[in-house]
């Protein structure tokens, strides 16, 4: 999937997926785990360096790139999930995403496949204890559940949500 693709997508579904309903997935790799965003999300998948950039050296946001003329930042989701790797490998995948609010590109350590799964297929990930780790739970609210594909487990996750800016409460940010 290194190649510069067009996606083509089935017409999007309003609302969260019913248990019976179909869906297909992008899956990614990040920092060693395999992660699944709604397929629906993707508008298409450039390798970074096919990229025209003409900002770069953020730390998360790697960058500000001009795609089908559209000028959009570039969020680097291996800094945000781990250290940084040493440098971009020529290979390194961009899943331009289509949001809610706008278009954005992000960069994984590699897009893997397209995984078809019925809402009954994800699993919810198991509660949390204390109050305080269901107070945390509310800050990855993008984290949709677990799914299983053989001896693969996906993360699932609400694209939309995960890269939403949010804004910090002060107890938090004195607490940091």
């Amino acid at each position: 999937m290194q190649s510069q693709h067009t996606l083509h997508r089935p017409s999007p579904c309003v609302g969260p997926q019913r248990d019976d309903e179909l869906r297909q997935y992008l899956t990614f790799r990040l920092g060693g785990l395999e992660y699944a965003l709604d397929y629906r999300n993707v508008q298409e998948l450039r390798p970074l360096q096919a990229l025209e950039r003409f900002a770069t050296d953020g730390e998360i946001i790697s960058g500000v790139a001009v795609s089908r003329g559209v000028i959009m930042p570039i969020v680097d989701m291996r800094i945000a999930f781990g250290p940084r790797p040493p440098q971009h490998d020529p290979r390194t995948d961009v899943i331009i995403l289509k949001l809610s609010t706008c278009v954005m590109g992000m960069v994984t350590d590699g897009v893997t496949d397209l995984v078809t799964l019925a809402g009954s297929d994800i699993k919810q990930i198991p509660s949390l204890g204390t109050d305080a780790a269901r107070n945390d739970a509310q800050d990855i609210d993008y984290l949709l559940g677990l799914a299983e594909q053989g001896t693969r487990r996906l993360i699932v996750v609400d694209i939309d949500k995960l890269m939403a800016i949010r804004r910090v409460s002060e107890d938090k940010l004195h607490a940091a």
